[in-house]
């Protein structure tokens, strides 16, 4: 994955920003360098990726450690996954709803990975411990936001949402790789989880 391009927009507009903006545009720029580079990236090759000069990088960061523990923190953090649960359509049947929460999660999960990843198997000093919202703090607002996605089919399902959701948390956290069988994709691994493993016709 090559580094992007120069952004002569944000370049433009950067200087317009508060500190708080800019810190942001320049972590969620430095997330993916972090995770094909590990530590070893420069503030410089992110400063160009984020259209702006390597200075500005200091003005809201005190070093790169910082700037790493704070793209550390945002890669664990739940904000994005929850806001992405928050946004499905209520009104669709429970196994799509389920399916595009798998899909999110899923996609926190990688994100997750590919930053820890990166930063603990390749060279250069890896940030510490993460400050912010921990495990078990992450782990309740996501299943929170589960059991709403839930509720609507509160009345059909055998357990109480807040254990089913704990339960489809668990499975998404936990299944298994297997090397002769492709991945269940979203869809298939929230029918699996609805209707068992049985087909339809079994006793």
């Amino acid at each position: 994955m090559t580094a992007p391009k120069e952004n002569q927009t944000t370049r433009r507009r950067a200087p317009g920003m508060s500190p708080e903006q800019r810190r942001e545009m320049i972590i969620q720029t430095a997330i993916p360098l972090i995770a094909e580079y590990g530590a070893a990236v420069t503030t410089a090759r992110i400063a160009r990726a984020a259209g702006i000069g390597e200075g500005t990088i200091f003005r809201v960061f005190a070093d790169k450690d910082e700037l790493l523990q704070a793209c550390v923190a945002a890669a664990l953090s739940p904000d994005h996954a929850v806001r992405e649960l928050d946004a499905i359509d209520l009104s669709q049947p429970l196994p799509e709803r389920l399916a595009e929460a798998a899909e999110a999660l899923q996609a926190h999960m990688s994100r997750m990975g590919a930053i820890l990843g990166s930063l603990g198997h390749r060279g250069g000093k890896h940030p510490g411990t993460v400050r912010g919202a921990g495990r078990e703090e992450s782990t309740a607002r996501i299943r929170a936001a589960l059991v709403d996605l839930l509720e609507p089919d509160k009345a059909a399902l055998r357990r109480p949402p807040e254990q089913v959701a704990a339960l489809f948390f668990g499975l998404l956290f936990t299944q298994p790789r297997t090397n002769d069988e492709p991945d269940l994709t979203p869809l298939e691994l929230a029918d699996v989880f609805l209707h068992g493993a049985l087909s339809g016709g079994a006793e």
